[in-house]
């Protein structure tokens, strides 16, 4: 049996192990040095902005299309494998348009939408008044609405994507970190090819490795010849209860404005995020609890109720940026014929979670 090895088990590692465990003929490990989604993942917010995204062609639209898509198959397909319900808000994505916006653009991408077979509207202020009474903002002149874009939960998903994984087969070892890539030259070639991957429980002899670590694959590229350039950009999020529900309790989609979303969980509770922090100078990078007031105020900008909520928790977590490449990176690594890699997703980890799973599993498999 070929042996694959996956390290990483936040979102993108996980949905590589459940995709590849439907592939006969495979034996694969998956490797992590935490438990899964304690790590870029666990600070998502699960924000799925694929139909309402500016990208309309070329890879970029490509990767979130294949994701919606699988998206479809993939929950229900997971619930029924794990038996463990997984948290999805279906009642869309509202993107709130403000006075000094112009609506030219959004008649332009509704129109390619819908070539697209996908549905978007352009709410004026009645309508985004009578269907979200909560939001109540002077420069708020109206919003557009996705119905098809979902918010997911990310650490929900990463787990049932493991035990789905598992139940198919796939040997998960967490609390193990992959130390070093041993490799050797082919025969009359400068390719190199991984058959061992070095841990701290030992050696484990591999045929293919996919690094889809986050900002953890750079150390593991840094003997290659192009080693991979990931650095951190943090994102600070808090949770928040209201005594009573605002707007109308059938009808809670997320909603987005300026950077800013307010995701509905339920139980009168949301998420609000989420700041964006580059290092320094230094390539130092610390939370600033100022940068999350100055979101948490925005949200209370868009709707005044939030005002009155209680903050339960908040949390920060690192996205992994690519540098000198547009994320995310899907390719093999240079001078090496058994590498895969699968990251450096930024702030789209889940939303391309799927297509980027496909994208492995067709790489090699077909």
């Amino acid at each position: 049996m070929i042996h694959v090895a996956v390290i990483g088990a936040g979102v993108i590692g996980a949905a590589i192990a459940y995709e590849l465990s439907l592939v006969k003929g495979l034996r694969i490990t998956l490797i992590d040095k935490q438990v899964p989604a304690s790590g870029s993942t666990g600070a998502a917010l699960g924000v799925l902005m694929g139909v309402l995204s500016r990208k309309t062609k070329g890879r970029s639209w490509k990767l979130r299309q294949t994701s919606l898509e699988r998206y479809e198959t993939l929950i229900p397909e997971l619930e029924i494998l794990t038996k463990q319900s997984i948290p999805v808000n279906r009642q869309g994505i509202l993107m709130l348009r403000f006075a000094e916006e112009s609506i030219g653009e959004w008649e332009k991408l509704i129109t390619i939408r819908q070539s697209q077979g996908y549905d978007l509207k352009i709410w004026d202020q009645e309508t985004l008044n009578r269907k979200c009474p909560h939001i109540d903002n002077h420069r708020i002149v109206g919003a557009i609405y996705s119905p098809q874009d979902l918010q997911i939960n990310p650490q929900k998903l990463t787990q049932a994507l493991v035990k789905g994984a598992s139940i198919n087969g796939v040997n998960c070892k967490f609390g193990i970190e992959v130390k070093n890539i041993i490799s050797n030259t082919l025969k009359d070639s400068n390719v190199r090819q991984c058959y061992k991957i070095q841990t701290t429980e030992g050696n484990i002899k591999i045929d293919e490795l996919v690094i889809a670590a986050g900002l953890g694959s750079t150390p593991l590229t840094i003997t290659s010849s192009q080693p991979l350039d990931i650095r951190p950009v943090l994102g600070q999020a808090l949770q928040i209860k209201l005594n009573k529900l605002p707007g109308n309790k059938d009808f809670q989609p997320v909603i987005t404005g300026n950077d800013v979303h307010i995701v509905p969980l339920g139980n009168r509770e949301y998420w609000i995020g989420a700041t964006v922090e580059f290092p320094d100078e230094m390539g130092e990078i610390i939370s600033r609890p100022e940068l999350l007031e100055k979101v948490k105020r925005k949200a209370i900008s868009f709707c005044p109720t939030l005002q009155d909520a209680k903050v339960i928790k908040t949390w920060f977590g690192k996205r992994p940026r690519p540098q000198g490449e547009p994320a995310p990176i899907i390719r093999k690594l240079p001078h090496y014929s058994n590498i895969l890699l699968a990251t450096g997703h930024y702030r789209n980890g889940v939303l391309l979670a799927p297509a980027t799973a496909l994208a492995i599993r067709e790489y090699w498999f077909g």
